[in-house]
């Protein structure tokens, strides 16, 4: 459900199912300020590691996940949030199949493009 002032999803889990091959995503919610995605990850499934230009949470809803946040690797099962400044390089690998939402921040987005003079 989805008003002028907020967004509201009863049941997130019931958004997608865990795709027995792949990954499935699913965006939630989009405007100029945040965006909500839900994923869901076949087991052995991966997103390479990447960088975005917004700071960014991870939340495991479901499964086991290798994170790499940086240079550091770490084991994540349900419950586990993540915060990460912009350009964090950043990376999940799904144990078992997994759903992770990621939300991004918009409206805190740091261009990488060198500003004109």
């Amino acid at each position: 459900m989805m008003s002028n002032r907020y967004f509201l999803t009863q049941d997130i889990m019931s958004e997608i199912q865990v795709p027995q091959k792949g990954i499935l995503s699913h965006t939630l919610y989009n405007d100029e300020q945040a965006k909500i995605i839900l994923f869901g990850f076949a087991a052995g499934e991966e997103l390479t590691a990447h960088t975005a230009p917004m700071p960014a949470m991870i939340q495991i809803l479901s499964g086991e996940v290798t994170l790499t946040l940086g240079p550091d690797r770490c084991e994540a099962v349900s419950g586990c949030l993540v915060y990460m400044e912009p350009q964090l390089t950043h990376g999940v690998v799904a144990k078992t199949p997994t759903m992770m939402l990621l939300t991004l921040l918009k409206a805190a987005r740091q261009d990488t493009k060198p500003q004109a003079a």
